[in-house]
């Protein structure tokens, strides 16, 4: 950063949006590399994650400006127009979530509602044994383990493109911009 550098600084993420997101961090990485599968500890890990999700879902609708849905929504004419700007190398600054940014919260959130949902369904004496079912929360969880990858990989990206620490505005919840002056 040179003298002529400004730096803008957004409050973005309230305290409830930032527990949520590293709590469920925790829970994912918990329950796919150190809980043995179907143990107690495993199925009450991802009944906290699960209730994790049903606790942002009201947020989206009731929290602060940048946690509220309306704020990010990922509709057709905000994702094209994020394309757009990003195929021409714009700068495309979001407060909170970009179009993109959405569109993969919105993805992993449904993936963890799935793994909840089978995960308890496999408990039940109705489905206790299932092996397509078995096979539906193992690919849930893959699926959640590579999209959590593309996650974290776009965060890195989006951050160099930007100028912006995306995990430190987790952290922190602001948003430092840097802009150069020439």
């Amino acid at each position: 950063m040179n003298a002529n550098d400004t730096l803008t600084r957004v409050r973005v993420w309230d305290p409830l949006v930032r527990l949520f997101h590293w709590a469920l961090v925790l829970c994912i990485a918990l329950n796919l590399f150190v809980l043995e599968d179907g143990d107690t500890p495993h199925r009450w890990t991802g009944y906290i994650a699960t209730s994790l999700i049903a606790l942002r879902i009201v947020w989206g609708f009731v929290g602060s400006r940048h946690a509220r849905f309306s704020d990010f929504w990922p509709t057709r004419q905000r994702l094209l127009a994020h394309w757009q700007r990003m195929k021409t190398g714009e700068p495309d600054p979001h407060p909170g979530h970009n179009p993109a940014g959405a569109l993969m919260m919105l993805a992993l959130m449904a993936l963890v509602l799935g793994l909840g949902i089978s995960g308890y369904m496999m408990g039940t004496d109705a489905f206790w044994g299932e092996e397509w079912l078995e096979d539906t929360h193992g690919f849930i969880a893959n699926s959640l383990m590579a999209l959590a990858g593309v996650h974290i990989l776009a965060a890195l990206l989006m951050s160099h493109i930007e100028g912006v620490n995306l995990p430190r505005a987790m952290v922190t919840g602001v948003k430092v911009y840097q802009r150069r002056q020439r």
